[in-house]
């Protein structure tokens, strides 16, 4: 069954242009006629919504859901629609109390992304067609998700201003309201209390997920949605985390990246044999602490580090990230990551993906300083975008001629001000309810795994939010669960997280 719907504005538009009845009116000077026909433009409402209804098998349980497809508006000050967000809102059919159901609000990042990485291949109830280890196979389309956490917690996939099917209303609408950290947060937090409000879900325990700059995106909203909106969340999941505003330093920069060289090093088999032979998490604490309790140190002492002691740390550095001690002494210790991504696999004539670092790329030369493309992205928009195009058109019923764009144009992206992990830290100790849940991928080179534990470690200094906090590592790159092992765990591990974070029946949010 599809329910349509457009709202009272677009049928008054409707209604105007079948007005016949008009007297012309006679110019008083003879018109200019010009050889021209007038400019075509696709029409976009941001307004208007459909309705399909599905059921799908989940853990081996038939859940049925309603899915609603459509964009709402972003409203400015003045109450005027100034952008509409598409959006998909899945909500199980057969659950009568609504007041309890978890309620999952999902963004991906960019800035500038689409909502289709974890709406198709993570949470919803479909998935792209791709192989075990998450590479492009044909004929392109969509399959259950067996996986999905749609069981236990309804879902909505919003796609921000130029993602997606998402537009401002009019090119005189200044970017500045969308384009940057600050403005993003501020719009989307009025958003969701609209989509809140119209969807009756004040009563539900609500969730927030970001992947990638998205986890900026959820941490700044975890703050805003409570002192703006006045709406407080019970949890906030971080998928492959950037840096989310909290500095690094220049030794602590160039450190903290050796644990993602060696999880690389490993999975390509380059290290040696008494490293290679131990599992990923086994070897992985011993280049940990080097890093914390060595490199760090050791680098923090810059041109003044004795010649032997910067000799034994690159032989170690070698040891542990498969490249050689003459390379990393001529970078001075610091290795670059476009130099890693090209130098590991140099010598057999691959390069190795930036977001998943699994994947190989061949680039017309082996010389150089970095890859020529990222062998991961351009394996994942091959089978991601036919997929997300055939999905909402033809099972989600949603028929429009604009641009699904899996990047659109934000820049310039105003990227003063991030203070999105302070954010979060504000908001988890004004809320006792809110937990937090990390989720990395071992071989994400964009926003490592190493780095998503240093967040933590720096963004709560008095370690008395701790118990409210944990990371979750897999064994894949920065969309984990596009590995299939990896995409049962991670969604058992939200659907855990969600279980465990709602409070007990009668439980005070207090200290």
């Amino acid at each position: 069954m599809k329910k349509l719907f457009f709202p009272l504005a677009f049928m008054s538009v409707f209604a105007f242009s079948q007005n016949q009845t008009r007297t012309p009116q006679i110019p008083s000077t003879p018109p200019i006629i010009k050889d021209e026909k007038p400019a075509l433009t696709i029409p976009f409402n941001p307004d208007s919504f459909i309705v399909t209804e599905h059921i799908t098998t989940i853990k081996g349980q038939k859940v049925p859901f309603q899915a609603t497809t459509g964009t709402m508006p972003v409203w400015d000050e003045e109450g005027k629609a100034i952008a509409g967000l598409f959006y998909t809102y899945y909500e199980r059919t057969d659950i009568k109390d609504k007041a309890s159901r978890p309620l999952v609000i999902s963004f991906n990042g960019g800035p500038g992304s689409a909502s289709v990485w974890m709406h198709i291949a993570y949470t919803g109830p479909h998935l792209l067609n791709i192989d075990d280890e998450g590479y492009p196979v044909q004929p392109y389309g969509i399959k259950e998700n067996p996986y999905s956490i749609l069981d236990v917690a309804d879902i909505v996939f919003v796609n921000p201003v130029n993602t997606g099917f998402s537009r401002p209303t009019s090119k005189d609408v200044p970017t500045s309201k969308f384009f940057g950290v600050n403005a993003d947060i501020k719009y989307l937090a009025d958003w969701i209390g609209t989509f809140v409000t119209r969807s009756n879900r004040w009563a539900s325990p609500k969730y927030l997920i970001g992947e990638s700059y998205g986890t900026n995106r959820v941490s700044g909203l975890a703050l805003q949605l409570q002192t703006a909106q006045w709406m407080y969340f019970n949890g906030v999941i971080l998928v492959s985390p950037t840096t989310l505003g909290i500095e690094r330093g220049a030794a602590s920069g160039a450190a903290l990246k050796l644990p993602y060289f060696a999880a690389t090093a490993w999975y390509h088999k380059m290290l040696s044999p008494d490293l290679q032979n131990k599992d990923l998490t086994e070897m992985l604490p011993e280049v940990e602490n080097f890093t914390i309790n060595e490199l760090l140190p050791a680098i923090s002492r810059g041109g003044f580090l004795e010649e032997s002691k910067r000799k034994e740390i690159a032989a170690k550095m070698s040891r542990y990230s498969g490249l050689s001690e003459k390379v990393i002494l001529q970078n001075n210790l610091d290795i670059p990551l476009d130099f890693f991504w090209k130098e590991l696999l140099r010598d057999k004539g691959y390069t190795v993906g930036r977001l998943d670092s699994r994947y190989r790329g061949i680039d017309k030369k082996d010389a150089g300083e970095k890859p020529d493309f990222n062998s991961e992205l351009t394996s994942w928009l091959h089978s991601f975008t036919p997929a997300i195009n055939i999905y909402v058109r033809n099972e989600l019923n949603y028929k429009t001629d604009l641009k699904y764009y899996m990047f659109g144009p934000v820049s310039p992206w105003d990227r003063t001000g991030d203070n999105t992990g302070e954010n979060l830290r504000a908001a988890m100790a004004q809320n006792p309810y809110l937990h937090v849940m990390v989720q990395s991928g071992y071989f994400d080179g964009a926003c490592d795994y190493f780095n998503a534990k240093y967040n933590m470690w720096q963004m709560d200094p008095s370690g008395k939010l701790k118990d409210r906090m944990s990371w979750k590592g897999y064994r894949s790159g920065h969309m984990m669960y596009l590995r299939r092992e990896d995409l049962a765990t991670g969604n058992e591990d939200i659907r855990q997280f969600i279980k465990q974070s709602l409070p007990k029946q009668g439980q005070p949010a207090k200290y």
